[in-house]
């Protein structure tokens, strides 16, 4: 795989002093083929993995993989999943994650999980291969626009018409990918370029220091702590997952004694779920948020898109009187959707340190209150956990298993263990169970286009350092990416992924129940949302492709099928039935 040893080494010095070996990036006066000089270019950039699916065009690069055993090449069955692994991978690592696509029916393919990256401001390099130029006049088989195609889901796209333009677009994509808004990018490589030659050299990586302090924290201190203790809301949003600024958002909220909201469709928690001041997710309709936010006097939001909503509703999320500030180093989105007070571009963690200071010495002369204000979210926080822990206890004796008895099961088994969440049904729930002390744990489908999650699941492993990962996923959800199943046997990843069956698309019909005039919601019948004729089999599933699975029916069976599984550090599907809700 991709570490090294004696053998390895050994073998490395011995290929290169082979004559017919491709020149590398040290050789700089030599003619190298433009697909070794894309491998010496990722080389040079630090990657490890290459996630792809390979067609014809993409040959020159499979064979100038066979020299190069520091680079992995990952094997998805279906690009959607291949995109999927990257993003997953590139979100747990830090570092950008690079896709080699097939043509233009392989990006078709990959559009959905690119959409979803592109959402979750995930830094992707995104390449496909192309049809030999020479002969694009003649309409070859699958010949497309790559360009055009790539261009909504992502940052930028161009294609390559040489071999020399490879270093210096290759180097800009893995600097753009990280740039704020972080986001794919995409290559064209026709295949006549990949086999092409040039001396072109590689240039060295730049490193350049993207951390702003905000502006205007003398106001923004000024403005908070005008309020009243524990009338601030915080909104903890998913660019405090970049670095390690929830300690600063703890701090924070500490400070103001200011109950910490996690954004209404995450993905991730950055934010301590054992906290006193954690509040939990916000709704996905304006309605539920506002209800959330009216009894405070304003609203601090850390990171842009806290209020995305999913169904219409006439109410404005934020409640009138209720004023907005804002702190997001991508200025995009301050002040676009609701008019702030007060909004400020910078690095959330440097520039919340900063802000902390100026806070600490304001509040001095009320700190009495402020403890007060404490005092009650503590109380509070205990009251909904044991409200929430007797909830589930009164359900625990259903059959088959309620929602949130199987989410507090499965929190309980799961652990510290990361969580990729693609599981709708008991999503919120499990959210509610979490108990960590430090972020990141967990992980959700910010994009919304199914098909995310499991093999997410197994780029997280990899950019976890092969770690085990849990992948809760939807019975309609898992049937959308199946094939990461296949490449996390094939990897001998520590994968338990978690089938949560309840034999329907149960989101859609409680999406219909609330609108009371609809003709499903008035006569039961909800059409193309059962999946029981027939039933799909993930037992079998599973084995075709290699993974050990077993089925739970009971609440009691679920904590020693999810932690056995775990332990095994191997591959594993665990299908739970559950009751709808």
């Amino acid at each position: 795989m991709t570490g090294t040893g004696g053998k390895r080494s050994s073998r490395r010095k011995s290929r290169r002093r082979g004559a017919d070996r491709p020149a590398k990036a040290n050789d700089r006066n030599q003619a190298r083929r433009g697909a070794d000089i894309l491998l010496d270019v990722l080389e040079s950039e630090g990657a490890e993995y290459i996630f792809g699916n390979p067609g014809t065009t993409e040959l020159p690069l499979i064979d100038a993989l066979v020299d190069r055993p520091g680079l992995h090449y990952v094997l998805g069955l279906q690009e959607a999943t291949v995109v999927a692994m990257a993003d997953g991978y590139a979100q747990a690592s830090g570092k950008p994650g690079f896709v080699n696509l097939h043509t233009a029916g392989g990006l078709g393919h990959g559009l959905g999980n690119l959409l979803n990256a592109n959402t979750s401001a995930t830094p992707l390099v995104v390449t496909a291969g192309q049809q030999d130029s020479r002969h694009a006049i003649t309409d070859p088989l699958l010949q497309g626009d790559l360009v055009s195609i790539a261009r909504p889901a992502c940052k930028w796209a161009f294609e390559l018409t040489s071999p020399d333009q490879i270093p210096i677009l290759m180097h800009r994509a893995f600097q753009d990918c990280l740039a704020t808004p972080r986001g794919p990018v995409f290559l064209s490589l026709p295949m006549d370029v990949m086999e092409a030659t040039s001396s072109v050299r590689i240039p060295v990586t730049s490193h350049v220091d993207r951390r702003p302090v905000a502006s205007s924290l003398p106001e923004l201190a000024t403005e908070l702590t005008a309020v009243a203790p524990g009338k601030v809301a915080i909104i903890a949003g998913d660019e405090i997952s970049f670095n390690e600024a929830y300690k600063e958002v703890v701090h924070l909220a500490e400070l103001l004694a200011a109950p910490v909201f996690g954004s209404s469709w995450p993905a991730h928690i950055p934010y301590p779920t054992s906290h006193y001041l954690w509040q939990g997710n916000l709704p996905t309709q304006a309605v539920g948020i506002a209800e959330k936010m009216k009894d405070f006097d304003c609203v601090f939001a850390l990171g842009g898109k806290s209020f995305i909503t999913i169904l219409y509703s006439e109410a404005s999320a934020l409640p009138e009187g209720c004023d907005l500030f804002q702190l997001s180093v991508d200025g995009r989105d301050l002040g676009r959707t609701f008019p702030s007070k007060l909004s400020v571009v910078g690095d959330i963690e440097r520039s919340l340190n900063e802000l902390n200071a100026l806070i600490r010495k304001s509040i001095e002369p009320w700190a009495e209150a402020y403890e007060t204000a404490r005092d009650d979210a503590r109380s509070a926080f205990e009251n909904r956990k044991q409200a929430l822990h007797e909830r589930a206890e009164s359900l625990a004796h259903l059959e088959p298993i309620h929602p949130i008895v199987a989410a507090r099961e499965l929190a309980a088994s799961i652990g510290s263990t990361p969580i990729v969440d693609e599981a709708i049904a008991t999503a919120s729930h499990l959210r509610s169970f979490l108990n960590n002390s430090a972020p990141r744990q967990y992980s959700f489908l910010r994009g919304g286009a199914l098909g995310w999650g499991m093999p997410a699941a197994v780029g997280f492993s990899l950019g976890l350092g092969r770690r085990p990962v849990v992948s809760l996923v939807g019975d309609g959800a898992a049937m959308y990416s199946p094939q990461a199943l296949w490449t996390a046997a094939n990897e001998d990843l520590p994968v338990t992924f978690v089938v949560v069956n309840n034999f329907e698309y149960n989101v859609l019909k409680n999406f219909m129940r609330s609108h009371p005039d609809y003709s499903s919601t008035r006569t039961g019948r909800f059409i193309g949302m059962d999946l029981r004729d027939p039933e799909l089999d993930f037992q079998a599933l599973a084995t075709s492709m290699g993974v050990p699975a077993c089925k739970v029916t009971k609440a009691a069976q679920i904590g020693d099928a999810v932690t056995g599984a775990i332990a095994s550090r191997k591959p594993n599907v665990v299908e739970i039935v559950i009751d709808t809700e």
